[in-house]
């Protein structure tokens, strides 16, 4: 005995082969799940690219490359030559003629020469974050206008000029902290041109969609001639502008309400969805000093669809501090990503989103205005209008590859919402694809020539993720339909800056005055030097044009 236990100090401890197993099963495991949480916290190491949805309703929409394509002019500033774009979506890719970068209204009036000299066709993009072609089309001229993005501030009138490739977020930071925008889109990512030309609507459910806040446009038609418009002047060709999706001119500058900063009162309850129609009418819509707010839906299994947070901002008395520090930047993107990210996985994931979003994110929420003696006691969370519309939403970002998340927004008339809510649960639980998120807004009725809100109405809003597939593509298509077929069995609309899934069927059916939308169109740009993807799919799918 004495011997073996000499030989075993000898040689040493060995592991047994079932110790290394385990050991290698841990370890893999931990770096599994690190590599795995380094991956769903990773913001984009690039836009995503993952091909194109060539067809609408069965009808092929890729163009020929062009034959014989000019020279490009020397004189523009060339940011591509030929190559292909995208946008939001990933499932855009389009070949077009090139890209050029316009910074000042002259520049515009030489591309659209050069286009109507040479027969090239002319389309408009800042961020492009629609997603089913409107910023650009096959073999196009695309001006980019990200550069064309001056801000001009009359505090006396309470306005501000801006041209149409500033962002939201960068004039936000140009207001504070006097003023704030009245309407704009729930984020601030997207740019004034392309606002204006899907009527954006947001958090403001009184001041409605952002038409309602123009003064005045300032706009170069097809054929380089530069008109003012407004509800007043040039009425027409206002209406059709605005949600118009680039189709009827060049937006150069755009004035616009502003209103002042107030200081909001921050509360968020938790209600049943069915309880949202009462609630509005009895809560939201009666108190003028709510001045912001959204309805979040539960996406978890255990009671989708129907909790909704609801999120509020009441004006307190008082003026911000004169001395408030910027309206500063989303915090913890990280955490925010990874739980979105994992929310795809289904199940556990989504009640693990839900637990965050109804217990751990009041916690973090940021309460950026000290409390003055003028606003009273208390230990409420107090913020001035720009924080809560200073979101850039980059936790939804990602570098996840083989997916895309794709946005949906139907309205719906308000005494309609409980069924129709009821129906589109039972949809959305019956197919496969994660819902990552759905919300509520409320959207008055408008004034447009191609009008999504005919009748005041409530707007569901949904982001759904899928594979970047033909698979993925087709689970998509299919969700899409049926979700417009029930929105338009009570009256409702779908929105049109999102993917080309639906039928012309639809289509007509939820915009029975696109007949007269596209002649108007001819009206003002004969030659239909304005197109995009969009617009050709649009034109198939209308058959009397």
């Amino acid at each position: 005995m004495a011997e073996h236990g000499t030989e075993n100090r000898q040689s040493g401890w060995r592991p047994t082969r079932r110790l290394l197993l385990g050991a290698t099963v841990v370890g893999g495991a931990v770096l599994w799940g690190g590599n795995t949480v380094a991956r769903l916290t990773r913001s984009p190491s690039s836009a995503k690219d993952a091909g194109r949805v060539a067809d609408v309703d069965g009808y092929a929409l890729p163009l020929k490359p062009l034959e014989n394509a000019p020279t490009h002019d020397a004189g523009l500033t060339w940011l591509t030559k030929g190559g292909t774009v995208n946008d939001a979506s990933g499932l855009s890719r389009t070949p077009v003629y090139g890209m050029v970068e316009v910074s000042s209204e002259r520049d515009v009036a030489k591309v659209l020469a050069f286009a109507r000299a040479n027969g090239l066709k002319v389309s408009m993009a800042a961020v492009r974050h629609s997603m089913g072609g409107h910023a650009f089309d096959d073999n196009a001229l695309v001006l980019d206008m990200r550069k064309f993005n001056a801000v001009s501030v009359d505090a006396a009138a309470k306005t501000m000029t801006v041209q149409p490739g500033a962002t939201w977020h960068d004039i936000q930071n140009i207001l504070h902290p006097r003023f704030a925008v009245k309407a704009m889109q729930s984020t601030d990512i997207f740019s004034v041109g392309g606002s204006l030309s899907v009527n954006a609507h947001g958090m403001d459910h009184q001041a409605g969609s952002v038409v309602g806040s123009i003064r005045s446009l300032r706009v170069m038609l097809a054929d380089g001639s530069v008109l003012t418009c407004s509800g007043s002047e040039n009425a027409d060709l206002f209406r059709h502008v605005v949600g118009g999706y680039g189709l009827f001119a060049v937006v150069l500058e755009a004035t616009l309400d502003i209103v002042d900063n107030a200081v909001y009162r921050t509360t968020r309850e938790i209600i049943k969805s069915e309880e949202f129609p009462r609630f509005f009418n009895e809560v939201l819509e009666p108190n003028h000093e709510i001045g912001l707010f959204y309805g979040h839906l539960s996406t978890a299994p255990g009671n989708f669809l129907e909790d909704m947070i609801v999120y509020r901002y009441e004006k307190v008395a008082g003026e911000p501090p004169a001395d408030q520090a910027p309206i500063g930047e989303p915090g913890v993107v990280g955490v925010k990503r990874l739980i979105m990210n994992m929310a795809k996985w289904g199940g556990p994931f989504q009640e693990l989103k839900w637990f965050t979003e109804k217990t751990l994110e009041p916690r973090f929420e940021n309460c950026t205005v000290a409390r003055s003696a003028a606003m009273g006691e208390g230990e409420a969370c107090l913020v001035t209008r720009n924080n809560p519309m200073h979101d850039s939403v980059p936790y939804l970002f990602n570098d996840l590859a083989g997916e895309t998340d794709i946005l949906h927004e139907y309205f719906v008339p308000r005494a309609d919402y409980n069924a129709y809510i009821g129906e589109v649960r039972t949809i959305l639980r019956s197919q496969s694809l994660p819902v990552l998120n759905a919300s509520v807004r409320v959207v008055h009725k408008e004034d447009i020539a191609l009008n999504y809100a005919p009748q005041p109405a409530f707007s569901l809003v949904l982001y759904i993720n899928q594979p970047t597939t033909a698979g993925g593509n087709a689970q998509m298509r299919q969700l899409t339909r049926a979700l417009i077929d029930t929105t338009i069995r009570y009256g409702g609309r779908f929105f049109l800056p999102y993917q080309l899934h639906y039928t012309g069927a639809q289509l007509l059916a939820s915009y029975p005055e696109l007949p007269l939308f596209l002649a108007r169109k001819r009206k003002y740009d004969p030659d239909e030097l304005f197109s995009s993807t969009f617009y050709r799919a649009l034109k198939v799918l209308s058959p009397t044009t």
